[in-house]
């Protein structure tokens, strides 16, 4: 079965590649500033000759056109645009061929979901749509999954569109909901043009004013462990540290562990 969304990924991929050479300043790579410039960042004509590729090839690319370039292309392409690890595997990824179906939200396996309601640790699963798909009692009692809604129990739409987590998060809210969806950009760009994606895509532009901003600054990173301060109504304030696994069973699906730091 052939892949939903090919267009859309060339034009991530397209997206992606502008947003990089737009934000790379020409002295950061060694060329002289010149004259002033129309736009900012680095011109086509000079990434494409730091690469060492055509020009007019590595405007197809740019373009959203079908070229596949070769894994030393990509790397080439790493390189002239200073990607960090992440951003270069994003890279990668989007230029690869792929056999992905229609996204179906996954569903954890008893196993699983028995060991994750047996933590005590606060613990919850989620899929590669960042639905929330299982959780433990100590995990719902700091962020209520419970309390939402099927269709609202996703890691994005809790964090940038609901009050309550907003408040929870307090002061630190908007560097962790911009980590999140560099996050999840990751993911979306192999996904472009699944109807699952997109009508995520459409809640969090409604529903949080900040988001389009960040969405259009394509911002890349990983995944890691990190840590979170937040101000519970009830625990008060809460410094947690987390870590996320793949499962064995289905890669597709992350447990989430916090401890107490």
């Amino acid at each position: 079965m052939s892949e939903p969304g090919t267009n859309s990924r060339q034009n991530e991929l397209g997206d992606f590649l502008r947003s990089r050479r737009q934000k790379l300043a020409p002295k950061a790579v060694g060329l002289p500033a010149g004259r002033r410039r129309r736009t900012p960042g680095l011109r086509r004509e000079e990434v494409a000759d730091l690469a060492g590729i055509g020009v007019d090839w590595y405007i197809r690319l740019e373009q959203g056109r079908s070229v596949r370039p070769s894994a030393a292309t990509i790397d080439a392409l790493a390189r002239a645009l200073r990607l960090t690890r992440a951003e270069h595997r994003h890279l990668r990824e989007l230029t690869e061929n792929s056999d992905r179906r229609a996204f179906v939200r996954e569903t954890v396996p008893p196993a699983v979901r028995r060991a994750v309601e047996q933590l005590n640790l606060p613990a919850y699963v989620t899929g590669r749509r960042w639905d929330i798909l299982a959780w433990n009692a100590a995990a719902d009692e700091i962020f209520a999954f419970s309390r939402l809604a099927d269709a609202d129990r996703n890691s994005l739409l809790s964090v940038l569109t609901n009050p309550a987590t907003r408040r929870l998060f307090g002061a630190s809210w908007a560097d962790e909901a911009r980590r999140m969806v560099a996050q999840f950009r990751a993911t979306h760009d192999l996904w472009a043009g699944d109807p699952a994606f997109h009508d995520l895509l459409a809640r969090l532009r409604e529903g949080c004013p900040e988001f389009t901003g960040w969405w259009e600054a394509h911002d890349v990173s990983g995944v890691a462990a990190g840590r979170k301060s937040l101000i519970h109504p009830k625990k008060g304030r809460l410094k947690l540290e987390y870590a996320s696994f793949q499962a064995n069973d289905d890669p597709a699906l992350k447990l989430v562990i916090y401890t107490t730091v």
